[in-house]
Parts: structure tokens; C-alpha cells; sequence
């Protein structure tokens, strides 16, 4: 692999701006961060140009963009995903499934397993997410009904037999089985996440204790305080907040989450519990107008209008249209957080919930040489990925 040094740019390592300096990589990994510029020979240079030297943004929940979704099954279509979101700022991304039958899943891993080899100009792929089908009808958003169910241990199980590369998947901690089938991800190294629920307080603190320790699109399709029988419930946004410990994501493409709760997430969760995620669809990188949520043969039709993806009938959103450069300069400019706090929701936060935090998501000597340069309003100059500039 290429030597490069970059050079003349303000380090965000992320947890501090280092101020203006240079970065060595050799053979994909990050050999030298010093102040001022370091003289050396033999090296391809890259010249910052008074922007920003960044660790490369960690997308933890993507289905899709580039007008293809990763539940298409098309080797290209990864490809032009992967390629899209890299340009973007992201250098590692977790293609996202929908809740579906077995035929399009199975499809979909042996796609992934061909793309991952073939992917050499853009984003990494660092694993599968699977999204459902074990959800509630309640609180599905744009999952389709005739697919959700109860986790049953024989399906699951042959769902797990069938690709080594599932790291996490996402799950109504409420529904029958879900607690048990929660240990046996913890068990297996694959995070159990928490989305599309009812779940009230106490049932998410029986998940957590069980291995749930993320919560997937905070406030999107989660209950907060409910009342049954005229007592009132905290929800699961509140055990989110209350427990300390929980790690959430959010879709800060300034729709799912507005202002005030872009505000109130940080304020209580803080920069090292939350993940910056587009939760993007195919419409991501494309105009308004009609789109498809899903694959091409078997998804459902969407629009895209007012910045994100909506049902038909516009009574929920279909996911995002986001990519990873907007997220971050949404949380500066409407969030009014600060340059190094966002980058660290997309990048070392992230990263320490995909448990990949000792070799990615920061700018350090033995890190993965995953980078992003990029100006003061964001806007991406070059993504270098282990050492390559894309």
C-alpha cells in the first residue's frame, strides 16, 4: 500500500483539535501524528490545505443509497452504495436489512460475502445488521406488517447458521423469546439492539441486562410514556435516558430528529453514548420524487420529499436520504454542539459500539489509516480508506 502523509491541516483526533499538523500512514495504518509538517521522503503527500484531518466516518445503520438498497442483491448495487456514502466521509459502513422472507435474506448474505471482496473504492463493509422481523405491529414505521413476528429459536437459529458476518441485529425486546433471544446473540458476540417496540421501562431494563445495550433510530418507532389501566409508564425513551450505560443512535438529518430533541439527546446522553447513523434508503444522493424502500421486487413505494423518505399516505417516515457529512453538520449547525463532539458521534462512538474501538475511529499511531478531509462547513475534500485514497 501506498506511504502518504497528510499534511497542513487541523488534526480532530477526535477528542481534541490537535491543531495544525501532519499524519503518516504506511501499509493502511497511521504511523506518525505530530504538529507542524514532518519532512519526510518516499511518501505520496496530500496536502490539507488548512481543513480539517478527521478519522473517517463509521455508519452504523445504512440500507442503501446511490438508488440501489442493499436488499436488491445486486453485486453493483453494493458496490455503488459502498462508493456514494465514501465520497460522503464514510469509510465504514454496516449494510441494514428489512424485516423480509428467507429467500431475499439469503440472497442478500451471499451478496454481501461476493461485494466484500470486490470493494476496493468504497466504504468498508464492516458487517451485517439485521433489521427484524421480530418487531412491533404498533410501532413498525415503514416495516412491513406481514412479515413480523415473535422470535422463534429454529428460524433464528438457522438465520445465524447460515453467515458468519451478522454483528448485530435489531429487536422488539418485548415480544415473546426476545429476552432469551437476546442472550444467545450476547453470547455468540453480536449485539442485540432495541427498535420498533412498546417496551416500557421495565422491559427494557430486563433487555439491557440481557445484552441489549443499544438502542437502534432513538425516538423513531419507540414509545415514550404510556398509560395502561390509568397508570402512567415510562417507555422506552425514558429507560433510554435513565440508564446510563445504553448507547443510542440517532438520524440527526435534521427530520427525524429535530432541534429540541437534537439538543435534549446530547445533553443527557452525551457525545460518548451517541452514534451518528443516516439509516439511509436508495433515495440517499438522489432528487425528490418516488422512490422504493426495499428491493426493487419486493419493497414498498415511497416518496422523498422535505429532506427524507415518507409512506405514501405521508403518515411515517421511510428512512433517511442523509449521508454521513450531513449528520455531522447538522449537529454543529442546528445542534450548536461542537466540531470535535460530533465528529466523535461519528467516529469513536460508533466505533466503541461495534466493539472495533482498538483500531478505528480515531486519529492515533496503530489505528486503521481510515480518513476524511473536509472544510470548515463539512464538505468533503478526500476519503482515504486503510491507507488508499478514495
Amino acid at each position: 500500500m501506498n506511504k502518504l502523509k497528510i499534511f497542513n491541516g487541523y488534526i480532530i483526533t477526535p477528542f481534541e483539535n490537535l491543531g495544525v499538523g501532519t499524519v503518516l500512514t504506511d501499509n493502511g495504518k497511521i504511523t506518525a501524528v505530530e504538529l507542524g509538517n514532518i519532512e519526510v521522503s518516499g511518501y505520496e503527500e496530500i496536502d490539507a490545505k488548512n481543513c480539517y484531518i478527521s478519522p473517517g466516518f463509521i455508519d452504523l445503520h445504512t440500507h442503501g443509497g446511490a438508488n440501489h438498497d442493499f436488499m436488491d442483491c445486486s453485486v453493483d448495487g453494493f458496490l455503488q452504495i459502498a462508493r456514494m456514502h465514501a465520497i460522503h466521509g464514510t469509510t465504514l459502513l454496516y449494510p441494514t436489512t428489512l424485516a423480509g422472507d428467507h429467500s431475499e435474506l439469503y440472497s442478500f448474505f451471499d451478496t454481501y460475502e461476493v461485494a466484500t471482496k470486490l470493494n476496493h473504492t468504497g466504504a468498508r463493509f464492516g458487517g451485517i445488521h439485521l433489521e427484524g422481523p421480530y418487531f412491533s405491529y404498533n410501532n413498525r414505521g415503514a416495516q412491513d406488517p406481514k412479515y413480523l413476528k415473535n422470535p422463534d429459536p429454529a428460524e433464528y437459529m438457522e438465520v445465524l447458521g447460515k453467515n458468519k458476518n451478522i454483528v448485530r441485529w435489531s429487536i422488539a425486546p418485548e415480544l415473546a423469546g426476545a429476552i432469551d433471544f437476546g442472550k444467545t446473540l450476547t453470547k455468540m458476540g453480536i449485539l442485540p439492539s432495541i427498535a420498533h417496540t412498546d417496551a416500557i421501562y421495565e422491559e427494557v431494563l430486563a433487555a439491557f441486562n440481557a445484552g441489549f445495550t443499544h438502542m437502534t433510530h432513538f425516538y423513531s418507532c419507540m414509545n415514550g410514556i404510556t398509560r395502561r389501566n390509568a397508570f402512567r409508564f415510562a417507555g422506552c425513551i425514558e429507560a433510554g435516558y435513565l440508564l446510563d450505560e445504553m448507547t443510542v443512535e440517532i438520524i440527526s438529518d435534521g427530520v427525524h430528529v429535530p432541534e429540541p430533541l437534537m439538543k435534549l439527546i446530547y445533553k443527557i446522553k452525551g457525545a460518548e453514548n451517541i452514534a451518528l447513523v443516516t439509516d439511509s434508503m436508495r433515495g440517499a444522493g438522489m432528487p425528490d420524487g418516488k422512490s422504493i424502500l426495499g428491493s426493487l421486487q419486493k419493497g414498498q413505494d415511497v416518496i422523498i420529499e422535505d429532506g427524507v423518505a415518507k409512506l405514501p399516505d405521508r403518515t411515517a417516515f421511510a428512512g433517511s436520504v442523509a449521508t454521513t457529512d450531513l449528520l455531522v453538520r447538522n449537529m454543529i449547525n442546528i445542534g450548536g454542539i461542537s466540531l470535535t463532539d460530533s465528529i466523535r458521534m461519528a467516529t469513536s462512538t460508533p466505533a466503541r459500539i461495534a466493539n472495533i474501538a482498538a483500531r478505528k475511529g480515531r486519529i492515533a499511531v496503530g489505528y486503521d489509516a481510515d480518513i476524511v478531509i473536509f472544510n470548515s462547513n463539512i464538505e468533503v475534500q478526500s476519503t482515504i480508506i486503510e491507507g488508499k485514497l478514495i
